[in-house]
């Protein structure tokens, strides 16, 4: 079985990549805007129809939520129209598709966790474009999962986990907005759960269970709990302050609860999800031994 990985030079593709040794049956391809554009249609299909690659893990997105507001034309490119190209590629090749997506495609008025058949309704240019996304590959009727995750960070790029360390070691105190509710996730803990869904599949195709899926580290916190217990973990004695949204206006409007439901993707592929605070305490050791 082979898996082409666009996108993988980000959070979770460099994560796919580190833990894809530990599946010697899977041939891997793992590409990023220097060895594959996958804005242009005809380049993607000529490296599908070279490398017959039997599924396509799209980890590739805009995901700059502010600038977004201003910048609508290439958030829609890159979240919106090319998982149409890759669902109409996925189909032409008879290639299984796994897309990731948003807790933002929903508007964060629910009080209780949200289930993959929760009323979308997005109230930014980045959440309408991901959620465009995941309807334009839907349309395409490839064989296709979506995953839908939150606050996505690593030990790679750029995320809140490793601002919180600069940003604390570097200032006396900070402010952060404690009225934001949802769940962090570990982008190792994603990829495993992508790379688990692809091996079971490969053994067993009747394994495969297209739709849309949730997934994040167990429990719940608040961007301020967060900050607290990244401190916490690395040492920083920062005093981070709680404030509430209006306190901190942004371009785009942030969802005020978006605790993702994950039973469906536990049941149906048999996923055991870390709680939140475990996968962030291996993060930071992580981060401390760079």
């Amino acid at each position: 079985m082979k898996i082409l990985v666009t996108g993988a030079n980000g959070q979770l593709g460099s994560e796919i990549r580190k833990r894809s040794a530990r599946f010697p049956g899977l041939e891997f391809v793992f590409t990023d805007i220097n060895e594959l554009d996958i804005t242009n249609f005809e380049a993607v299909d000529t490296f599908c129809k070279q490398e017959k690659p039997d599924f396509l893990v799209n980890c590739a997105a805009y995901t700059a939520v502010d600038v977004a507001e201003t910048d609508e034309e290439l958030a829609e490119l890159l979240n919106t129209k090319v998982p149409a190209y890759l669902g109409r590629i996925g189909k032409q090749h008879n290639c299984k598709v796994i897309h990731i997506s948003t807790d933002y495609v929903f508007d964060g008025a629910n009080c209780q966790p949200y289930v993959e058949t929760d009323l979308v309704d997005p109230d930014s240019v980045y959440g309408k474009t991901k959620l465009n996304g995941e309807i334009a590959l839907l349309k395409e009727d490839a064989s296709a999962i979506i995953i839908r995750t939150s606050w996505l960070y690593s030990a790679y790029g750029n995320n809140f986990v490793k601002t919180m360390i600069r940003l604390g070691l570097e200032r006396d105190e900070l402010k952060v907005v404690y009225d934001q509710v949802g769940t962090p996730t570990y982008a190792g803990d994603l990829a495993s759960a992508i790379l688990t869904i692809i091996s079971k599949t490969a053994a067993d195709e009747h394994c495969w269970k297209a739709g849309i899926y949730h997934y994040s580290n167990e429990g719940v916190c608040s961007w301020y709990d967060f900050a607290k217990a990244i401190h916490e973990m690395y040492g920083i004695s920062c005093n981070v302050h709680p404030i509430g949204t209006d306190e901190y206006p942004t371009p785009a409007k942030r969802p005020a609860y978006t605790v993702l439901n994950k039973s469906k993707i536990k049941r149906i592929f048999g996923i055991d999800i870390p709680y939140w605070r475990d996968s962030l305490q291996g993060c930071i050791q992580e981060l401390k031994n760079l």
